[in-house]
């Protein structure tokens, strides 16, 4: 029979709680994953790593954090978008709206 790991965190005012780094390599977790917890009828809690949704990109996420590391490690490369860029923008873009809240369809084209 494998061996039973357990450990404890503790529930902040907020209902919060960090989940302890045992449990984290147990479960594979990184930053931003999702937790699913599944309680049963005597009470006991079953915590698993939650299947990535449909709509998760891993290569937008991997991105995301590149960009997130590179901006943490050199602010100074950080550069303001100037009048210039902005029209060159507006040139290329002509009248066309851009809605950038919505979602992108394959079937748009």
């Amino acid at each position: 029979m494998p061996a039973t790991l357990e450990a404890e965190s503790t529930l902040t005012s907020r209902y919060q709680t960090t989940v302890p780094e045992t449990v984290r390599r147990a479960l594979k977790l990184g930053k931003g994953d999702r937790l699913r917890y599944r309680v049963r009828a005597d009470g006991e809690v079953v915590v698993t790593r939650a299947p990535a949704s449909e709509d998760h990109d891993p290569a937008l996420g991997a991105f995301l954090g590149f960009l997130a590391r590179d901006i943490a490690e050199h602010p100074e490369r950080l550069q303001a978008v100037d009048a210039g860029l902005v029209k060159r923008f507006k040139t290329l873009t002509g009248r066309t709206e851009v809605d950038l809240d919505a979602p992108l369809s394959a079937d748009d084209e």
